[in-house]
């Protein structure tokens, strides 16, 4: 008497619910990663921001550097300025929606501060 082995694998139609989604995550990836780089800028932008000694300083040093960096989500008017001791402190905090499909958005929320 023969023994049955069993299959093992992935059907079709398991092929291609597994294709849809890593297609959909990789649609979602590419739209999240572009925010992701220009909360990396904005950080970069504040520490060089925080060296300034003035509100108006610091905000000026900023909006170059956002220029340069091609930042548009925030600008130095948007930023928080405080005094740590004798350190400048300079601190943000921003929201952007992702649209995904009819009423569902993903909402990426930013904030940091200089050290």
């Amino acid at each position: 008497m023969k023994t049955k082995k069993h299959q093992q694998g992935l059907t079709f139609f398991g092929l291609l619910v597994v294709g849809i989604l890593l297609a959909l995550a990789g649609v979602v990836a590419a739209q999240v990663v572009p925010t992701y780089i220009e909360y990396l800028a904005v950080q970069k932008a504040v520490r060089q921001a925080s060296a300034g000694t003035t509100v108006a300083e610091v905000r000026n040093i900023f909006d170059k550097a956002a220029t340069i960096d091609d930042i548009r989500t925030i600008s130095g008017k948007d930023l928080v300025i405080g005094k740590e001791g004798d350190r400048v402190v300079v601190s943000f905090s921003y929201d952007r929606e992702i649209h995904l499909t009819g009423p569902a958005y993903l909402v990426m929320r930013y904030e940091g501060r200089s050290r």
